[in-house]
């Protein structure tokens, strides 16, 4: 088949990390989409079925490709969903070019979803605060630094975020825009809870009871900052809603038996600092009751109003 052929020729995988490499502010599913526009531009498919099986061949390579399935599968389900509706009315060319044209119109308008977030976020960063974030968060950043041209003055704690350490990243860039910050160890999240004002996460995924699918250790921040009464607002784009309803934190794709299992003693001796990344999980689940509000292009809202939002989406 002419579109299967095509198909080999290019390569979604490296479009995809192409994509990454080149824009350091692109997020895993606006480079899925971007790839899958970038695919659709130069398939060969002659009828509706062949059409729709490369782009699902396409999305499931990505998602086998991808360490972190979970932000990445949040793409390639708004992609999916969007071919689904035009392959119903339209030729297999028209469906193309509507899909090509509402892709690139999805890539582009990324940043504004992030800005709108940040816009909605905004009035609860106030003067004096103290805030504390977890790991690295773009959607985070956007909102502080839009505080910071509304002359704000506040002061940010970030976790280290092991185990790579990306929380450096966060302070390397709040430094640049002038923010007071400290970094402090995972460990020290319960230290330095009481003079935390609130605490801003962002979300990998966002589930369909409202809870979070985010980096390691959010899971612990969160149960710490209910138990201390502090508030806690994830900060996430609608497109990165996600239709699972994981119970715990063994539901998540991402989980893996292998991961923190005890083994058998071994031969030599183990050089835990490189066993750890290669041992633990990147990603945690955290349930809605920890969850304050959330703040997402759509508004602020409330964990249950999550699933309102995805019933939307997909039942249109």
């Amino acid at each position: 088949m002419a579109g299967s052929t095509s198909e080999k020729e290019f390569d979604i995988v490296d479009q995809y990390n192409k994509l990454i490499k080149e824009d350091a502010s692109i997020s895993p599913p606006v480079a899925a989409v971007g790839s899958l526009v970038k695919l659709i531009e130069q398939q060969n498919a002659t009828t509706m079925l062949e059409f729709m099986m490369i782009a699902r061949s396409a999305c499931d390579k990505l998602k086998a490709a991808s360490n972190n399935s979970i932000s990445l599968s949040a793409g390639c389900d708004v992609f999916l969903k969007q071919m689904s509706r035009l392959s119903h009315t339209q030729s297999v060319e028209e469906c193309c070019n509507a899909l090509i044209r509402a892709g690139t119109e999805f890539v582009q308008g990324a940043g504004k979803c992030r800005e709108s977030v940040a816009e909605f976020g905004s009035p609860f960063v106030r003067d004096e605060q103290t805030i504390l974030v977890h790991s690295y968060s773009r959607v985070i950043m956007e909102l502080l630094s839009r505080a910071v041209k509304q002359n704000k003055r506040f002061r940010v704690y970030i976790t280290e975020s092991r185990p790579d350490q990306s929380g450096l990243r966060t302070a390397e860039e709040l430094q640049r825009l002038g923010i007071p910050c400290e970094v402090i160890l995972d460990a020290a999240i319960g230290y330095v809870m009481e003079k935390v004002d609130m605490i801003l996460v962002g979300a990998e995924g966002v589930v369909e009871s409202g809870g979070l699918i985010n980096k390691i250790g959010t899971y612990q921040l969160a149960i710490i900052a209910k138990a201390a009464k502090k508030p806690l607002y994830a900060l996430a784009e609608s497109f990165k809603f996600v239709r699972l309803y994981p119970l715990s934190q063994y539901d998540l794709p991402t989980y893996r038996s292998d991961l923190l299992s005890f083994k058998e003693k071994p031969a030599t001796k183990i050089d835990w600092q490189k066993e750890l990344p290669r041992s633990n999980p990147m990603l945690d689940y955290t349930p809605p009751e920890f969850i304050t509000l959330l703040f997402t292009d759509l508004g602020v809202l409330t964990p249950s109003g999550v699933s309102d939002e995805l019933i939307k989406f997909y039942l249109d």
